[in-house]
């Protein structure tokens, strides 16, 4: 008898994590490895703190972002994840992924600067100024995520990068979203800053989800 209850037990945690065969008819799930609430959790905090450490630098954060992306998706579609496998990512998208860290600083910093001035007014049309700032802004925070979603080693940065135009045409609501969950990484920093590893978990969360979710036809 204890070793039918065990078999049995084994068989729904199987059916449960989609490792194994389902107990009954049905699709098969399309995020297997998230079905344990807790588990996708945790994960997402250690790959938080993950991106967080390698990020420290600022310009290495696509590269870390990529790397953490890769990581969740490999993790929510049960598959292999060790951590190795993280940062076997980030040496291979560190390097260029600098280059593009670099850029997206100093586009951040630009930007920033004009709003702080548009609001001093000293410029003329500073109201105008600083919308088209906080504009800016988002378009790169998008950019940044959206490239790392769609870095892979063989594919590399600059594929990457030219494939984001084209998706964000593709689901404009999930542009949006984009823009919510860079967000939602600012409010948490800026209310209390170990909360970034949280928020920066969250964030490669979402660059995963927006694009596979159900869409209304």
């Amino acid at each position: 008898m204890t070793t039918s209850r065990r078999a049995q037990s084994a068989a729904v945690r199987a059916d449960r994590s989609g490792s194994g065969p389902t107990l009954a008819e049905r699709p098969p799930a399309r995020f297997p490895g998230a079905s344990a609430a807790f588990a996708l959790f945790g994960e997402v905090l250690q790959v938080g703190l993950l991106i967080t450490l390698v990020s420290l630098p600022v310009v290495t954060l696509p590269a870390a972002l990529a790397a953490g992306i890769r990581h969740l998706r490999r993790f929510v579609a049960a598959e292999a994840s060790p951590i190795s496998a993280f940062w076997a990512d980030v040496r291979r998208a560190l390097v260029p992924g600098s280059l593009v860290g670099l850029v997206a600083t100093v586009l951040a910093l630009v930007l920033l600067l004009d709003i702080d001035l548009a609001r001093s007014g000293l410029l003329p049309g500073g109201a105008v100024v600083e919308v088209v700032g906080w504009i800016g802004l988002a378009v790169v925070s998008v950019v940044v995520l959206a490239a790392a979603g769609a870095w892979t080693p063989e594919r590399g940065w600059r594929a990457a990068l030219r494939a984001v135009p084209g998706h964000l045409r593709a689901d404009i609501a999930g542009a949006g979203y984009l823009v919510a969950a860079a967000g939602f990484v600012v409010i948490l920093t800026w209310m209390l800053p170990p909360l970034v590893i949280g928020g920066l978990g969250c964030a490669a969360l979402a660059v995963i989800s927006v694009p596979t979710r159900r869409r209304r036809r």
